[in-house]
């Protein structure tokens, strides 16, 4: 239960920082998404992992980096959070955000900024997060929030900068509900970073098993 609630809370907080950083139309805003990223890391990396994305769930899957017992919850606790993250948002600022493309950005230009840098995230998860030659590092929190805003800040502008099936799906649905939207463009954010997860997890498995000797 507990690696549940943290996950829960780490993905709300994370899509909360993002919601209320798309109305206050700040570019710096990024930098907020980064460093909550960061905190929420070190908050819950010792309970659950601090996923708090499917697709970083599904890359640990494939990797054997956690038990297959706890995927389905994981990722239902995500998306859980990610909404009600996106409801909060709407309430305190009375209008709902859709994650989509930039403008005149086709689908298959996001497509293939999702899939990269969430290709990007997760290995950088698996290495720094995962791997027993990093393990019980103190940077860990520091790389994968920096991740997550060199994406933001690179590709924000092109796909809609979710690199998480959760921010892509849990706005998406608040959207439908109070504004109208559609679910047009979530498929994007499904399928773009569980792509790139899923390389991640075999480029991960490879260097696991090639790394180079610490030198002596």
């Amino acid at each position: 239960m507990k690696k549940l609630l943290t996950e829960f809370i780490g993905t709300f907080f994370l899509v909360l920082t993002i919601g209320l950083v798309v109305f206050a139309n700040n570019p710096a805003g990024v930098i907020a998404i980064g460093i909550s990223l960061m905190a929420l890391v070190y908050m819950g990396g010792h309970i659950s992992g601090a996923h708090y994305n499917p697709a970083v769930s599904t890359a640990a899957l494939i990797a054997k980096k956690m038990d297959a017992k706890d995927y389905g919850p994981y990722v239902l606790c995500q998306i859980l959070g990610a909404t009600a993250a996106a409801f909060v948002s709407y309430f305190v600022v009375g209008k709902s955000f859709p994650v989509a493309p930039g403008p005149g950005i086709g689908s298959t230009q996001a497509l293939v900024v999702e899939s990269l840098y969430t290709f990007a995230l997760a290995l950088v998860v698996l290495n720094v997060a995962c791997s027993k030659k990093t393990e019980g590092n103190s940077y860990y929190g520091l790389a994968i929030g920096g991740t997550v805003m060199a994406a933001a800040y690179a590709g924000g502008g092109i796909s809609g900068g979710a690199f998480n099936p959760a921010v892509g799906l849990g706005p998406t649905i608040v959207h439908a509900v109070v504004g109208g939207g559609s679910f047009t463009n979530v498929w994007l954010y499904i399928v773009g970073p569980l792509v790139g997860a899923v390389l991640a997890a075999f480029v991960f498995k490879v260097q696991e098993h090639n790394g180079l000797p610490k030198a002596q």
